[in-house]
């Protein structure tokens, strides 16, 4: 019940917004055939940052040198400023008791922010620490 209530509260304070950044940057990115992984990374990260509570970015073992690569071009072209969007966020959200949470929750969005080829969104409910592959939701 509790991640309800906080991941409403976030939809309405910062969610929404956080979301369409995402979406116009995966917009952006699916412009060019060669940067449509970026695009499908950028709507896979709004989605999660449209409602965060009850699930995790976790780091795919089998991602490899190309993810690597990727994550650099990604943060030239498009995390810089997804993360300056996320450290506004909690900046505002941090001042008062009721938002510190949700900034604590936008500053841990800013790891998968930066790199997100290689990543993956996992329930936490149905995640195990340790496992070889999570289950992806």
């Amino acid at each position: 019940m509790l991640r309800l209530i906080l991941n409403v509260v976030w939809l309405v304070l910062s969610g929404f917004w956080l979301f369409l950044a995402y979406t116009a940057a995966g917009i952006v990115a699916c412009l060019l055939i060669v940067t449509i992984p970026f695009g499908i990374a950028s709507f896979r990260i709004g989605l999660y940052a449209l409602w965060p509570f009850g699930r995790e970015a976790v780091r795919d073992p089998r991602a490899g040198a190309a993810s690597a690569i990727g994550n650099v071009l990604w943060i030239l072209l498009f995390g810089w400023w997804l993360v300056l969007g996320h450290v506004a966020t909690a900046i505002a959200l941090a001042i008062t008791i009721i938002g510190l949470p949700l900034a604590w929750a936008n500053l841990k969005l800013i790891p998968v922010s930066l790199l997100p080829l290689g990543s993956r969104i996992v329930d936490t409910d149905a995640y195990v620490p340790g496992s070889r592959v999570a289950a992806q939701v």
